[in-house]
């Protein structure tokens, strides 16, 4: 079950609040669909990520996939372990194999989020 605490996008990603500042990583669901990631990636030619756009890439044995930012937001850290271990990311998506750390442009956007129960239905609704 996804964490009650975290805010949920409909591309798949998380928020975790920690004051002022946002952990971001993608759902169960996502990495369950990727299935094995060999190859994690954050595009670091920018500081600021933009609700809606690709903050980075995972590649699994079956697929490449963009991970959708779900807020905007200046990057303040990059998870440095999912390069070396990516498999991190299917072992614990919703703690060490996070993407970023980023300071909140806008907290309407992070309340505007989906709860657990509302990503839950959106999943239950979409039919998976």
């Amino acid at each position: 079950m996804d964490p009650q605490e975290y805010k949920y996008y409909r591309a798949h990603t998380w928020v975790k609040v920690e004051g002022n500042l946002a952990r971001i990583g993608i759902t169960d669901f996502a990495q369950k669909q990727l299935r094995d990631i060999v190859f994690a990636n954050v595009f670091d030619d920018s500081e600021m990520i933009t609700a809606g756009t690709a903050l980075g890439s995972l590649e699994s044995v079956k697929s490449t996939s963009d991970v959708i930012a779900p807020i905007d937001g200046k990057i303040v850290e990059i998870n440095a372990k999912i390069f070396d271990n990516p498999e991190i990311i299917n072992q614990a998506p919703y703690s060490d194999g996070y993407m970023v750390l980023v300071e909140i442009k806008n907290m309407e956007q992070v309340e505007a989020l989906m709860s657990s129960a509302e990503y839950a239905a959106m999943l239950d609704q979409a039919g998976k």
